[in-house]
């Protein structure tokens, strides 16, 4: 997701806060938050979990939808883009 101009602490306050809840999910494995080294508007959040359950749980809870909501005016296109990758070697 890309801060919008003057919006890049914010969202990196609210990732941090985020990161903090989501690391104490008992199905989550890992979630990490990066910026571009020479874009630091744009941000990157890698996470991972137990299972697909895991999963569900994880996009269900009340600091996630808080989250969403916050970020609404802050970011281009007002949310955060979720792709899935899959492991090739």
């Amino acid at each position: 997701m890309k801060a919008l101009p003057g919006h890049r602490e914010k969202v990196a306050s609210l990732l941090t806060a985020l990161a903090e809840n989501v690391r104490a999910e008992p199905g989550c494995v890992r979630f990490v938050v990066y910026t571009l080294e020479d874009e630091p508007d744009l941000f990157h959040v890698e996470e991972s979990y137990r299972d697909e359950a895991a999963f569900k749980a994880h996009m269900g809870t009340e600091h996630g939808r808080v989250f969403n909501k916050a970020i609404e005016t802050l970011v281009e296109g007002g949310a955060s883009r979720v792709v899935f990758l899959k492991g090739v070697a």
